[in-house]
């Protein structure tokens, strides 16, 4: 029994190795963590409890049978964040170049079918080289049945990605479909392809960081949702968004103690919106003034700025926030903003998360290039997701609101549950200008009669009476009160029941 017992001492210490010395030495070089190690900084200290260990792969072709290591390059199992379950899998470079063999994709397939089974998010942790190459056609079946886990598991698990290395070929559609991908500045990329094929295809010469860095997917394609300095900046970040996110569909969103006064005043939001409107001002500052001690996980923060959206907390009770940014674009809508902000609505919408939104929106962006690219269906896709959203919707207008971009912005037309406007709020098809020019072309030429005509605009249409007439607006508020008022409006909705008509699925405007 002695010697059964060191045996599998022995046999644990050799598969915790990894790739071996050398080569855990060599990752620590370039500034990474080992696999082992970042689940260590992921989880709970001593919750993490280790799938298939032991596992290795059965290739014996091109002199595989030579190189086996336990685990084959992946590590599996399920831990604790701040007590919560979670289930994750860990990419080890230093084995294989953490290359995805058919045993390698058999351990995440495992592990992401407890993580449904048993309602638990599930987090990748990708560094990897692709697929094995001397297992063929077995390791890209391997990614397909990844990728039906990744499919089956949307908007039944939450699903986070943090690339950590290479993320190349087939390997990247897997977190591609999952429901956040977080990267590490400088020591990981994605791509469907390389810099050497695109050179040989297209003729462009570009690095690898260009090609599909962190920055470039953070700021330019929207692939990723943030990035980071390091492993571990990463890793804490993960942890910090789990605490907002359900264990699954079926679960309410986790409430944590709270040291912030629900009905606190905050008198300086009285003085947020410029008397010019033209003028901008920050959004943000308005979110973090609402937010329990002004906490504001923001996704997506370097991509479409025009519009925020992230996470807050009132009464402990996480609730996605969708915001126009005034200070980019001044607020407009545009493609990227109406796909940025459909994804995180749908996201909140498929996880019970409340949705608050903060309108100040003068409308679509105008030019050929947003027609071209198709602004049209893509805009339509955030009238899509808030629309077929049932979850609590809170909408305050502080100040613009005109055209279909008011219809879009969560408005009463869309279900909206309540709908509050501020003062200041101007709710309306068009600005004074563009409506004076269009209602009194006959005038154009007497400036005196123009001024006049804009006045009147003005004065019937730059408030949010009207609307409050109709009911599109439930009540005026002073701004000072906003956080007392959105607080009382979601508590009254926690027991919100509304179902949309049955059907095997919906076909958003793709």
């Amino acid at each position: 029994m002695p010697d059964i017992l060191e045996e599998l001492e022995a046999r644990r210490d050799h598969a915790r190795e990894g790739g071996g010395q050398k080569r855990i030495d060599a990752q620590h070089a370039k500034g990474k963590l080992t696999a082992r190690e970042r689940i260590e900084v992921l989880l709970d200290e001593g919750s993490f409890e280790e799938f298939g260990m032991f596992v290795a792969h059965r290739s014996t072709d091109f002199g595989m049978e030579k190189q086996k290591y336990p685990g084959d390059g992946v590590i599996t199992g399920w831990g604790t964040i701040n007590g919560r379950m979670v289930y994750v899998f860990s990419q080890d470079f230093t084995v294989l170049g953490g290359s995805l063999s058919e045993t390698h994709a058999e351990k995440i397939c495992k592990v992401m079918d407890m993580a449904i089974k048993n309602g638990a998010p599930i987090i990748g942790l990708n560094d990897s080289g692709g697929a094995r190459i001397q297992e063929g056609v077995a390791a890209l079946g391997g990614y397909a049945e990844v990728f039906q886990r990744n499919i089956l598991a949307s908007g039944v698990i939450p699903q986070i990605s943090v690339i950590m290395g290479p993320c190349a070929g087939g390997a990247v559609y897997s977190p591609a479909i999952t429901d956040f991908i977080f990267m590490v500045k400088d020591s990981s990329y994605m791509f469907v392809t390389g810099p050497d094929v695109v050179k040989t295809v297209t003729n462009e010469i570009v690095t690898a960081e260009e090609l599909g860095g962190a920055s470039t997917h953070t700021s330019k394609s929207s692939v990723a949702d943030g990035a980071f300095e390091n492993d571990m900046e990463a890793l804490m970040e993960v942890r910090r968004l789990v605490d907002f996110l359900p264990l699954n569909n079926r679960k309410k969103p986790p409430v944590r103690p709270h040291f912030d006064d629900p009905d606190r005043i905050e008198d300086s939001l009285d003085t947020l919106v410029p008397e010019n409107p033209n003028m901008p001002y920050d959004m943000a500052e308005l979110i973090h003034k609402l937010a329990d001690e002004g906490d504001f996980y923001e996704i997506q923060k370097d991509y479409a700025k025009n519009i925020l959206t992230g996470f807050i907390r009132l009464e402990g009770r996480p609730i996605g926030v969708v915001a126009n940014q005034p200070m980019v674009l001044a607020g407009c809508l545009d493609i990227a903003a109406s796909r940025k902000a459909a994804r995180f609505v749908r996201f909140c919408d498929a996880f019970e998360i409340p949705v608050l939104t903060l309108v100040d929106v003068p409308g679509f962006l105008p030019g050929t290039a947003q027609e071209y690219n198709g602004i049209i269906k893509h805009g339509a896709k955030l009238l899509f997701a808030y629309g077929e959203a049932t979850v609590p919707k809170v909408t305050v207008i502080t100040r613009k609101a005109y055209g279909g971009a008011y219809d879009v912005m969560a408005s009463k037309h869309l279900r909206g549950d309540f709908n509050y406007a501020w003062p200041t709020a101007e709710i309306a098809v068009m600005g004074a200008k563009g409506a004076v020019e269009i209602i009194h072309r006959a005038d154009l030429g007497d400036a005196d009669k123009i001024a006049a005509h804009t006045k009147d605009y003005e004065d019937r249409f730059a408030n949010p009476f009207v609307a409050a007439e109709r009911g599109f607006i439930d009540e005026v508020i002073m701004p000072r009160n906003t956080r007392k008022r959105i607080a009382r409006a979601f508590a009254s909705l926690r027991s919100k029941e509304l179902a949309n008509p049955w059907k095997k699925h919906d076909n958003i405007p793709l």
